[in-house]
C-alpha cells in the first residue's frame, strides 16, 4: 500500500516538475528566489529519484 502511495507522490512530483520546467521557458524572467526555489526542486527530484531507484536495486 505505501509503494501506491509513493507511486503516487513520485508522479506527482514529477508531473509539477514538469510543469514548474514548463514556466520556466516562458520568456518572463524570474525572480531569484523563484530561480532559487526551482532550481532546489529540481535537485529535490533527481534525489528522490536516486533514492527510489536504489531502494529497487537493493529490495
Amino acid at each position: 500500500m505505501d509503494n501506491f502511495k509513493q507511486d503516487d507522490l513520485q508522479k506527482y512530483l514529477e508531473e509539477k516538475a514538469k510543469q514548474d520546467q514548463e514556466k520556466q521557458q516562458e520568456p518572463k524572467l524570474l525572480s531569484a528566489y523563484d530561480g532559487c526555489v526551482l532550481k532546489e526542486s529540481a535537485k529535490i527530484h533527481e534525489l528522490i529519484a536516486e533514492a527510489k531507484k536504489h531502494s529497487v536495486e537493493d529490495g
